[in-house]
């Protein structure tokens, strides 16, 4: 197993120990701090290898969050978003497939700008409830790009998180319906990623160096959300996803 761990300066390997400790943050307080581990994976590493590489520790993440929060999902909304992420999914594959580094990144930035400037407009414009027809069209809207986005670059956090701060989930309820969501579908993307051959026996062992830094993470983010308020927590995750954005668009 040695033979295949990376040769890599001290001072990356800090990075990359800082980018699974975010990794754990946001699988259990805060999903749009996960910005900065794809940021910080990008910059070490080729663009597309790193989404191989991130996503085996995304899925140890999603591990974490489902042993805190798995009882608090809404399970329904969960089944309704089905339609649009796995069209969304499909159509992130063939772009990652097509694109090169740098336009994925810059492809995200965009979306994400873009998803929050909606989301926004929709949160503070005066109105009622939805309609039905509005509420399928978020769905289908948020859905999409939110399997798009996971697929090219696991940033598909931000868009989710976006759509359940829409839903005026509580805190709790938004950690157990993202933890089950991103559970499915980073599972779901493995034979994707395999396929394109972005995960490779040279980043599993990658990935189970870093492991200790996630579960450090995850254990300070069940800490966090046990007493972040409802306002902060909403905040929080609007400034990390526009922060997120910006990053990957420039």
């Amino acid at each position: 197993m040695a033979s295949l761990l990376p040769s890599l300066p001290a001072t990356v390997w800090a990075l990359l120990l800082l980018a699974a400790f975010f990794v754990g943050v946001s699988k259990t307080a805060l999903p749009g701090i996960n910005t900065i581990s794809i940021a910080i994976f990008a910059a070490v590493m080729p663009a597309k290898e790193s989404t191989g590489a991130l996503l085996v520790l995304l899925i140890v993440g999603d591990i974490f969050a489902l042993w805190s929060y798995r009882k608090h999902a809404d399970l329904k909304a969960l089944i309704k978003l089905i339609p649009a992420v796995v069209a969304g999914l499909i159509l992130g594959a063939l772009f990652l497939w097509l694109a090169d580094d740098g336009s994925v990144q810059r492809v995200i930035g965009v979306i994400l700008l873009l998803v929050v400037a909606v989301t926004l407009w929709q949160r503070y414009r005066k109105s009622g409830e939805p309609s039905d027809k509005a509420a399928a069209v978020a769905r289908v809207g948020y859905g999409s790009l939110g399997g798009f986005t996971t697929m090219v670059a696991n940033a598909g956090g931000p868009v989710m998180s976006l759509y359940f701060l829409a839903s005026k989930f509580s805190v709790k309820t938004f950690l157990g319906t993202a933890a089950w969501f991103f559970a499915i579908i980073n599972l779901a993307k493995l034979p994707f990623s395999i396929g394109l051959g972005l995960i490779t026996p040279e980043s599993l062992v990658l990935d189970l160096v870093l492991v200790p830094g996630l579960i450090v993470g995850a254990f300070l983010g069940r800490w966090v959300a046990h007493r972040i308020k409802q306002e902060v927590f909403e905040i929080a995750v609007l400034v990390l996803t526009v922060a997120g954005a910006i990053y990957l668009l420039f």
